[in-house]
Formats: structure tokens, sequence, C-alpha cells
């Protein structure tokens, strides 16, 4: 992915979104054309979770899926879900993947062209559309690259959200304030809508898949500003990263692996659970061997899978044992749960409006009930293009500009000095969104 130069930062926007993965990209490219869009990235584009996936996209290939699809999200979910925000996502999907291959999305095909379709965790059907083993990549990739044609998109990377600007009295958002990463300028940036998809908060963890700058930035102002939030206890863990010694982001072993046949071994080379369950209790299900082997890891075969499968499907995967010394072909490889996702954050509705007027909240940065307690593989990036259209067809279809009464006095309270620790800053939100988890898990027990 090819990257914009730095832009200088005006005053004003009519549109600011936050966050440059595949929610944030969908949303700018489904917005007004005639509006001026600030698009920023905390650092570059790639580094988002919707680049990493791995897995694929569900889809909902015929009507006699519907009720087995919504079944097994709700099942995954433990029927904690928001069953109209389900609904809505599949009946969605079809449109939402006729979207992708206009913006030139490739999916991996049969010889004969047809679409190929394949199954994870929680699926009782492949209805699972991939690229390989770089789902994620591909399509984050494309819409980028569509989002960079549109003269009114202005992409800005190394450019993180620090704060919104708002009027508490009256419960609205006029802008953001922004800081450039290089050379740590901060400045309040006006806008008449602010669509937050800072992606999730896998960086206030130790072990996780995802990138460190993903910190819940945008879970962290809205709790400053009282926006609600919901859900904000539920991460989920994936059943299988590669284990590794080695300080960082944890490599995801895809779901997708056990779909194809692969199965869990514990260390005296039986088999031990079905793999084919939701990923918390595959996840619960390591952890109990782990704790029975009294080893820090299990192993995961793949020489069940026929090889040409699994070079075909899996190449990144391949790549990556690889390079730390495991040939998948010829042994088990060893694997652990890590944090992988977030089903919490800004309470958001079908069209990603959240409790303060005019800020919206998408991807895994909101909270929309779709996932429940724990989300269906390969649901997130179907999720997060959905409802970030929906949200840019609502703000299209109802824009309205901002009072400059509002902009003037949301400006006028903006104290620059307030985020020149940007070590201090990074530790108080992180410290806000970790208390926040605690109490809403404490508050279950109740």
């Amino acid at each position: 992915m090819e990257e914009n130069g730095m832009l200088q930062l005006k005053e004003k926007y009519d549109i600011i979104i936050a966050g440059a993965g595949v929610a944030g990209l969908n949303a700018a490219l489904f917005l007004p054309r005639d509006k001026d869009i600030l698009l920023i990235s905390k650092e570059s584009p790639k580094h988002s979770d919707s680049y990493l996936a791995q897995g694929g996209i569900c889809v909902l290939k015929w009507d006699g899926d519907h009720d087995i699809f919504f079944e097994d999200t709700l099942r995954a979910g433990h029927y904690e879900n928001n069953r109209d925000t389900v609904e809505c996502m599949l009946r969605s999907s079809r449109e939402t993947i006729s979207d992708l291959l206009c913006a030139g999305v490739r999916f991996s095909t049969d010889k004969e062209g047809n679409f190929l379709y394949t199954r994870e965790g929680g699926h009782r059907a492949k209805r699972i559309m991939y690229h390989e083993d770089c789902t994620g990549r591909e399509i984050t990739s494309r819409l980028y690259a569509q989002a960079k044609k549109l003269k009114n998109v202005h992409i800005r990377p190394y450019t993180a959200l620090v704060d919104l600007l708002c009027d508490e009295r009256e419960n609205v958002c006029a802008g953001a304030v922004l800081r450039d990463e290089e050379t740590g300028e901060v400045k309040a940036v006006s806008a008449d809508y602010v669509i937050l998809a800072t992606g999730g908060v896998g960086g206030l963890f130790r072990f996780s898949t995802n990138y460190r700058n993903l910190t819940g930035d945008g879970v962290a102002v809205c709790l400053k500003h009282g926006v609600e939030v919901e859900n904000v206890d539920y991460i989920q863990i994936h059943p299988t990263t590669l284990y590794t010694k080695k300080r960082g982001r944890r490599f995801l072993i895809s779901e997708s692996v056990r779909g194809e046949g692969a199965v869990l071994l514990g260390a005296d080379g039986q088999r031990f659970t079905d793999e084919l369950q939701p990923r918390d209790v595959v996840a619960a299900a390591i952890y109990a061997q782990m704790e029975k082997d009294g080893a820090d890891h299990v192993l995961l075969d793949l020489r069940t899978i026929p090889p040409d499968i699994v070079r075909a499907h899996f190449p990144a995967i391949v790549r990556r044992c690889a390079e730390e010394g495991y040939d998948v072909f010829n042994a088990p490889i060893p694997v652990v749960p890590g944090q992988h996702y977030f089903m919490g954050g800004g309470k958001s509705d079908l069209e990603g409006k959240t409790s303060m007027s005019r800020l919206f909240a998408v991807g895994e940065t909101c909270c929309n009930g779709v996932h429940g307690k724990n989300r269906l593989a390969s649901n997130s990036l179907l999720e997060s293009l959905v409802f970030a259209k929906r949200a840019a067809l609502r703000i299209a279809n109802t824009y309205e500009p901002l009072s400059d009464d509002v902009k003037k006095r949301t400006v006028q309270g903006f104290d620059e000095r307030e985020y020149q620790d940007k070590k201090g800053l990074a530790e108080r939100y992180k410290k806000s969104v970790l208390s926040e988890i605690e109490k809403e898990k404490e508050q279950r027990k109740q």
C-alpha cells in the first residue's frame, strides 16, 4: 500500500474519519463526493487489524443458510447478540461482497472461476470467502486504492486522534484534536461530523495478535466525554497464535486451518478437543490441556490437510512458520491462545450513531451488539464494512452543517498544553480503558 505524502492540516473539514482500516476506508467511499473529508491513520494504514485479517469474510450464500448462519452467530456470542444487528449484517452481506468485487477485490476461485468457500470454528457450513490467507490485506489494499482516487478524501498517515472537540452541554461533537506523530504538533480541527474507526485494544495487552498502536483511543475519548460505551470487558482470545518466546505481536494461525482439517494435539500427541467449536470454547480447552501437560503451548497438526491445499490456501502461514524454524509439512507447530478481538466499544445503533450528536463509531471501535459476548470467526470484516457503509449513508442522507457558534465555542475551549505530555496522556487513556474493563467485569459478578 502506497501512502500519501503529509498534507497540511486545515482548521476545518466537513467530516473527519479516525482510522484507516476497512471500516474507515469504506465509510470514506460512501460519503458524499462534495464533502471535504479527512481520513487519518495513527501509523501507516497497514497497521490495522483489518490488514492482518487472515481467514476471510462471511456471506449469506443462499437464503436457505440464513437460519443456521443466524444461529451460529448467536451461539458463538452466547445469545447476548443484538438480533436486529445480526439480521442486518446477514442481509447486507451479498451487497457487501458485490461492493468489494466492484472495488477490485480478488477472492480465491477454482479452475472454473467459481468462488471457493471455507469453514471456521463455530460455523456449520462453508460460507467464508477468502483470498489465500491474507483476505484482510487484499480488501484493505483495494479499498485504500479506491479512496486515494477520490479528490475530496485527504488521507493523512501518522496522525493520531487524541481527543474530541465537543460541547458537552449540548452533547454534540464538533471536531477532533489531532497530533502529528512525526512532529508532535497538536491541532484542533473542526468538523460537522466525526467517525471513530480507531480499531481495538490489543496494544493494551502483553500478548496480542494486534498491532501495538491499537490502544483503544476511540473508547478512551468516549469515556472522557461521557459517550456511552458497552461490553468493554468482552475481550476475545484467539485459540491459535504461533508460540514464541519473542516479545511483540503474536502471529495468528488462521482458524481456516482448522476449518480445512488441522487438529490440536497435547504433549502426548493425542487430539483433545473438537477444533471447530467457537473460539472461547477451543481456547478454554487449550488452556486446560496446557495445565494438564504442564506446558506453555499445545500442538497444531496441519499434516491432516492435503499439502497442495496448504500451499494454495495458507502460503503466508507456511512462510512465517518456516521463518520461525517450523516445517508444517513434516511436524506439528506450537500454538498458544492470545488476545485477538474487542467486542465492546462506543455504543452505536445500526447506523453507527453514538449517544453524542454528530459522533459515529464503526468497526472494532464500536459496540452495536452484533457479536454478543464472543465473535463468530470471519464476521469482523463483514460487520465493519456493513455498518461503516450504513453510517456513511446516514450522514449523507441527513447532512446538516454544524452551527458556527458551536464550532467557535469548542475551539475556544481547546488548550494545547493538555496534550503536550504524549506518554502521560497515553498512560491516562490506557488506565481509563483498563479501569472500565475491570469495572464492567465486577458489575457482572453482582
